[in-house]
C-alpha cells in the first residue's frame, strides 16, 4: 500500500475573523484531502477547520493530540501513514514544524519516505523579520530566553554581542505576561545604538510592529503585557 501524504496546514495567529484573510484558499483543498489530523490542540484545531470549511463533519476524521510527540504518538502517526491515510498536521498558531512540536512528526514522515507538503501561511517569525528592517540575510530564532533574571540578562548581552560580530538579527519570544519584564531587561542590558523591534499582535486588527534604538525605546517604554509578541535585536 502506498504511503499517505502529509500536509503541513498553517493556522491563524489570532482568533478573529480578520486573521483568516491571510490564509490562501488552497489550504481548504488540502484539508479536504486529509483523513487524519495530528494537532497541538484538538479543540482550537477543530474550531479553526470549521471556520475555513463550514460543511466539514468533524467526527468523520481521526484525531490525535501531538503534545510533545511522545513515542506512542509517533507510532500512531507512522501507522496511519503506512495505512495510506493522508495526514494533516496543525500547530496551535502559525506554521507547523516552525518553533512547534510538529517537527518531530515531520521527521518521522521523512524517515518513512512519505511526501510532505508544506502549505503557505502566516509565520510570526518571518512576518516580524520582514517588517523589522533588520538583516534578513542572516538571522537566528532562539525561542524563549532563560526565566532567571541574571541568566536572562546574560543571554541578552550574548545575543547582542553575537549580532554585532556576525551582523545577524536575533529573534526571541516570551510568555505574554512576562513581556514587560523582558523589555525592561533588554533596555537595561543593551547598548544605546542597538536596534530593538517589538512586533505585537501580528495579523490582528491591533497589529503594531516598531523598530527603535534602545536609546529611543527608553524615552517611551511600551506596555506589551499579555500580548503575543516576537522580539528582534540587531546590534
Amino acid at each position: 500500500m502506498a504511503l499517505g501524504t502529509v500536509y503541513l496546514i498553517p493556522t491563524v495567529l489570532h482568533d478573529e475573523e480578520q486573521a483568516l484573510q491571510v490564509l490562501p484558499a488552497y489550504i481548504t483543498d488540502a484539508v479536504k484531502s486529509c483523513d487524519t489530523f495530528f494537532v497541538e490542540n484538538e479543540k482550537t484545531a477543530r474550531r479553526f477547520l470549521k471556520k475555513i470549511w463550514r460543511e466539514m463533519v468533524i467526527d468523520n476524521y481521526t484525531w490525535f493530540a501531538i503534545h510533545k510527540a511522545e513515542d506512542a504518538v509517533k507510532n500512531a502517526f507512522t501507522d496511519q501513514l503506512q495505512q495510506g491515510k493522508n495526514i494533516g498536521i496543525i500547530s496551535e498558531a502559525g506554521c507547523p514544524g516552525v518553533a512547534d512540536p510538529g517537527q518531530i512528526l515531520v521527521a518521522a514522515a521523512q524517515k518513512n519516505g512519505a511526501v510532505v507538503k508544506p502549505l503557505v501561511g502566516p509565520s510570526s517569525i518571518l512576518l516580524a523579520l520582514m517588517a523589522s528592517g533588520m538583516n534578513g540575510q542572516g538571522f537566528r530564532f532562539h525561542g524563549y530566553l532563560p526565566i532567571d533574571a541574571t541568566a536572562r540578562k546574560k543571554a541578552i548581552k550574548d545575543l547582542e554581542a553575537d549580532s554585532l560580530k556576525q551582523n545577524c538579527t536575533q529573534l526571541f519570544i516570551e510568555t505574554p505576561y512576562r513581556n514587560n519584564q523582558l523589555i525592561n531587561d533588554v533596555l537595561q542590558s543593551c547598548r544605546p545604538e542597538t536596534r530593538f523591534c517589538i512586533a505585537a499582535d501580528i495579523t490582528a486588527s491591533t497589529e503594531n510592529i516598531r523598530t527603535r534604538t534602545i536609546k529611543e525605546w527608553k524615552q517611551q517604554v511600551p506596555d506589551e503585557h499579555k500580548k503575543p509578541v516576537i522580539f528582534l535585536l540587531h546590534a
